[in-house]
Formats: structure tokens, C-alpha cells, sequence
């Protein structure tokens, strides 16, 4: 098997296993359930589901066309990224930049695919847990669905002292977001894709002028 195909093949595998994870975790906590339930695991990691109407960690614009716009960009960007690991792989870019850049857009489709279809395909998850193609019908229309978020890590907290400027007497939590499997594997390849550009890539350069 050429290098291609293997790279080709592995972008595949990877893709997939983030996608199908990510889809089967929101999913069961969507059906079992109900938003603001609280499942404590440690005291330093809890399911907490909540649903969100925007990019990761709950970035969001306001209304239902801001919701239709962010889920149009997030489609727009997440086309782009697969042309760009497609030309990359024909031209035999690094694998690093591949990989990061797959991760990227698997979480992004991750998370469109709850914008797009959730609010059709599920019923509200206010005081029960939702139903799975309801015979009612969902939520919402296409393009309006809410993303679902489920890991909360508040590793430590504590109160500033009075005496500390602008933050004094007010509470600090970290880590106090709350994400999904594909808000994880964004953040992952946003890092990784860093780290390749400033390290991997100027190696890379360097080694060729040699």
C-alpha cells in the first residue's frame, strides 16, 4: 500500500471513530437525560448535559437566522477543510498537517450534523429526556438544531481575595466549560495544527536546504 492510500486510510479511520463516538455519547445522553441533569462521576469530572446554539464551548449569534448563518459557515468551513486534506494528500503534504487538520473538521461535522438534524429528529429534552424520531415530530426545523454538551471538568475553584484588582471577591472555576467528543477533537487539532506549523513545519524546511 502506497503512502497515499495509507494516509488516505488513516484520515478515514479517524474521522470515522470521532464522528460515530461523538454521535452515539450525544445521543444516549440525549434519550436518558434531561437538560441541567448532573451526573457525578468524580468531584472533579461530572456529565453535565446542557445544548448550546453555536460553535464550541457556546459561542453563538443571536436568533434563528444567526443560528441558520453560524450553521452555514460551519458547513462552508468544514468543505473547505476537506479540500484542503484532499490537495494535501495529493501532493504528499505532512501527514501532521493532515491528521490536525482532520481532526478539525470531524469535530466540525460533528457538531453540524447535531445543528442540521437534531431539531428534526429529536423531541425536547426540558424535564425528561428526549425521544428519537417522535411521532410529533422534533424540536426544531433544519439547520436548527442545538448542539449537545456533556463533559464538565471543574478540576479546582476558589474565591479571589477582596484585595486583587478587578477579580477580587469574585468566584473563579477551572475548568468551567462544558464540551462534547467533537468540541474536544477541534480544540486537539487546533493545538496539534499550531504545533505543526511553528515546530514541524520550519524542521521540515530546514532539513530541506541542508
Amino acid at each position: 500500500m502506497n503512502d497515499k492510500r495509507k494516509t488516505i486510510r488513516t484520515v478515514a479511520i479517524l474521522a470515522a471513530a470521532i464522528l460515530i463516538v461523538d454521535q452515539i455519547v450525544k445521543i444516549l445522553v440525549k434519550t436518558n437525560m434531561y437538560i441541567a441533569e448532573d451526573i457525578r462521576i468524580f468531584d472533579w469530572f461530572r456529565i453535565h448535559f446542557i445544548e448550546n446554539e453555536g460553535f464550541a464551548f457556546g459561542m453563538a449569534l443571536g436568533g434563528t437566522v444567526g443560528k441558520i448563518l453560524l450553521t452555514l459557515v460551519r458547513l462552508a468551513a468544514s468543505v473547505f477543510i476537506v479540500w484542503l486534506i484532499a490537495k494535501l494528500i495529493r501532493r504528499s503534504g505532512r501527514r501532521s498537517l493532515i491528521y490536525s487538520l482532520t481532526l478539525i473538521v470531524a469535530g466540525a461535522v460533528g457538531n453540524l450534523i447535531d445543528s442540521c438534524f437534531y431539531g428534526l429528529i429529536f423531541s425536547e429534552s426540558y424535564y425528561t429526556p428526549a425521544v428519537l424520531f417522535p411521532p410529533e415530530g422534533g424540536y426544531g426545523h433544519f439547520l436548527q438544531g442545538r448542539v449537545v454538551d456533556m463533559f464538565y471538568f471543574p478540576l479546582f475553584e476558589l474565591d479571589w481575595p477582596q484585595w486583587i484588582p478587578f477579580f477580587g471577591g469574585q468566584h473563579f472555576e477551572f475548568f468551567n466549560a462544558i464540551f462534547n467528543v467533537a468540541d474536544a477533537a477541534i480544540t486537539i487539532g487546533v493545538f496539534w495544527l499550531i504545533i505543526d506549523q511553528l515546530f514541524l513545519s520550519t524542521k521540515k524546511k530546514e532539513e530541506a536546504t541542508e
